[in-house]
């Protein structure tokens, strides 16, 4: 009998939960148009009584619109959910995020979610080699995309204009014992760096290239499409941006931003993050089709706040290093 009272207090308080959240939730957000909706109408599927109304833009963008509306003093958006830690860094340093003590991070490592639970990584977007068909060789190693057999035919995006990109170059020259050196060797061999992901998917797909450096979902799905390349995850790491959610601390509807943070970091949400083709951020969900095991990939680690503080510098000298 106390098992079923207490069973039955615990279902009480999440209804109590969810029936707290209603009205108006505003989302900011950097995901995929496609991606975006399904992640709203999941959640509102859940939470019947919220409506949300989002806006999607790339992470630059929509931070330049959530400053502008801050500079004017009014702030729209009650959650932001965008590619990088670093742009989420930088808000928790002006103390723009409220943090969240009481999310559910259940199953999800640690060095996923900032310590004080202001933002939190909702999956893992790595970046790897993709390859043509007809490429002289298969890469295993970040290092084959130096060898001369590769020269002149590696794409990758520009740090200068990718978010995405920048973390990867900065967490590569601090893993890999070549340090800054490594894109010495890629300038060399005639490595072309710019545009964004996308661009290194047309150029690779299209042969115009036979390597590139890529976020891993692109390629993967493109393959499952009949596009002849491949996608590897090196042997020495891979990077990884986490799509991380947050809640402004001028949100207008902080118990709805709370429910969607629950729901992205649920099993439900995660579940859905999987089916769009993402590898969920929490361990206890499978990823997705086309993708290897979990225990073999190995994530980098990477330094958010020093990225962070170092951002100008590290972008000068990946111009220089690459304009040699």
């Amino acid at each position: 009998m106390r098992k079923i009272i207490l069973a039955a207090m615990l279902l009480a308080s999440a209804i109590a939960g969810a029936s707290a959240a209603d009205g108006k939730l505003v989302v900011y957000t950097s995901q995929p148009n496609t991606d975006a909706q399904q992640t709203v109408d999941a959640f509102m599927a859940k939470y019947p009584a919220v409506k949300v109304e989002w806006v999607r833009d790339g992470t630059p963008k929509i931070l330049a619109k959530l400053r502008a509306e801050i500079e004017a003093g009014q702030p729209q958006a009650d959650v932001l959910l965008i590619a990088d830690v670093v742009t989420m860094e930088g808000l928790k340093k002006e103390g723009r995020l409220l943090a969240y003590p009481e999310a559910d991070v259940s199953g999800i490592e640690a060095a996923l979610y900032d310590k004080d639970k202001t933002y939190f990584s909702t999956k893992l977007i790595t970046t790897g080699i993709v390859y043509n068909a007809k490429a002289p060789f298969v890469p295993a190693s970040w290092e084959d995309l130096t060898k001369p057999e590769a020269k002149g035919l590696v794409a990758m995006p520009s740090p200068l204009t990718s978010g995405a990109a920048m973390i990867h170059t900065v967490t590569l020259t601090g893993n890999l014992p070549q340090g800054w050196d490594y894109y010495n060797a890629l300038a060399r061999n005639g490595a072309q760096a710019s545009g964004g992901n996308g661009d290194v998917l047309k150029a690779v797909s299209g042969g115009d290239k036979l390597f590139g450096m890529i976020v891993d979902y692109m390629p993967i799905r493109e393959k499952a499409k009949g596009a002849p390349i491949e996608f590897v995850f090196p042997r020495e790491g891979v990077s990884a941006v986490t799509e991380p959610v947050a809640i402004l601390s001028t949100a207008k509807n902080a118990d709805a931003a709370k429910a969607f943070v629950d729901f992205l970091l649920s099993k439900d949400g995660q579940q859905t993050a999987a089916k769009m083709g993402y590898i969920p951020a929490r361990a206890d969900i499978a990823l997705p089709a086309g993708y290897p095991d979990r225990s073999s990939i190995k994530v980098l680690g990477y330094d958010a706040a020093a990225a962070l503080a170092n951002d100008a510098a590290n972008k000068e000298k990946f111009g220089a290093v690459m304009s040699q």
